[in-house]
């Protein structure tokens, strides 16, 4: 193990307070006694990363550090110029303070990374959140919808009604912590508290388990909910259902279930915030001469008026036929871009129309191509 401050965070001796912080965040996490249990090296390594930083996290500190090295905070006479000792944190303060933990009543480890909402009295624990991915259709996240959705989840056993105790039998204070749900373990001047090895935190134990949750207090279950589906949701929308994320422990709370919503790409339309587009093929004699077409909406089929001589990309808009805010008012619109459909397969007659028609034609029914050829006028010549 590098006895080196910066050698121990894995950091230059020029690193920012910024970036010591995230070295240390990065080890702490690796080697917490929570995410260790029983290994003795890793809790080495947690104290001696915990001290590192709460010397160079401190500028004062860091400065002794480097001009003295770690003579400057041993306390032996004739060695530290200063006097005394450091004063170092227990690291499981420093810990705390750098996650932003609650020391009291549960484990900072499991806090941090979501393992329930905290602590309580007798070592009670929220449940997990859930998340459930669904997917909807372009039209449900229009107009709304109900769906039914199926979510394994840990829940409350229906036995022991949670308390993990068999009928007939009941809970004790546990010997080993006093009813705590923690003990101490102290080495030196550090003292590190971790949930009790015998409860598992909840302060009490069983004197006959459940046979159903085997002393858990939860059961694994599938359940199936209603869910309504506001109009206007989006990927990426979430719908919380408070209560149905997974059953709590000794007495603490159910967690929450989070839906999160993917709307489907559409064989017709694409969305734009609250607009939709549409791209539709107009043919070329309806494009030139005008008239009126047949333009698909999600509420159905709406007539257009196509101007006379529209062009390939044309926007035409058709008002409050998008899809609605999620905060209420009007809907949004639909943009219908136009593709102008040039005729294939012609047989002799109406080539010969054509041909009529184009030989009939001047500059004043092409002028974006007479303009074209003027700006473009040097890079036409033939060589």
């Amino acid at each position: 193990m590098a006895t080196d401050y910066y050698e121990l965070l894995g950091v230059s001796r020029t690193a920012t307070p910024e970036e010591l912080k995230k070295a240390y965040r990065k080890l702490a996490i690796k080697y917490h006694p929570d995410k260790n249990p029983g290994n003795k090296e890793a809790e080495e390594k947690f104290k001696s990363i915990s001290q590192a930083y709460e010397v160079l996290s401190d500028p004062e500190k860091r400065a002794r550090y480097d001009q003295f090295g770690p003579d400057a905070f041993s306390g032996a006479a004739g060695r530290n110029p200063f006097g005394g000792g450091a004063g170092f944190q227990d690291p499981m303060d420093l810990f705390s303070q750098i996650f932003g933990g609650d020391r009291g009543g549960g484990s900072i480890f499991e806090e941090f990374f979501g393992g329930g909402r905290g602590g309580g009295a007798g070592g009670a624990q929220a449940g997990s959140d859930l998340r459930y991915d669904l997917e909807i259709e372009l039209e449900e996240a229009v107009f709304g919808a109900d769906r039914k959705i199926t979510i394994p989840k840990l829940d409350t056993c229906q036995h022991c009604h949670g308390s993990g105790a068999a009928p007939g039998s009941g809970k004790k204070r546990c010997a080993r912590c006093g009813g705590a749900g923690q003990v101490t373990a102290s080495a030196g001047f550090f003292s590190v508290r971790q949930p009790c090895p015998v409860c598992h935190g909840a302060g009490e134990t069983i004197d006959k388990p459940c046979l159903s949750c085997q002393g858990t207090g939860r059961v694994q279950v599938t359940r199936t909910l209603q869910l309504h589906i506001r109009p206007g949701v989006d990927t990426g929308s979430k719908l919380r259902v408070t209560g149905e994320g997974e059953a709590g422990q000794h007495g603490g709370p159910a967690g929450d279930l989070y839906v999160i919503i993917h709307v489907r790409p559409h064989q017709v339309f694409t969305r734009r915030g609250s607009d939709l587009i549409c791209e539709l093929p107009v043919p070329f004699t309806v494009a030139a001469l005008g008239g009126v077409v047949l333009a698909p909406t999600v509420s159905g089929a709406a007539k257009m008026k196509i101007p006379e001589g529209t062009q390939s990309g044309d926007r035409l808009r058709l008002k409050g036929k998008g899809v609605p805010s999620l905060q209420g008012g009007q809907r949004g619109d639909l943009y219908i871009i136009t593709v102008v459909e040039t005729p294939r397969n012609l047989n002799a007659a109406q080539k010969k129309l054509l041909e009529e028609l184009a030989a009939s034609m001047s500059e004043k029914n092409t002028p974006r191509r007479a303009e074209f050829e003027q700006r473009a006028k040097k890079f036409l010549r033939e060589e």
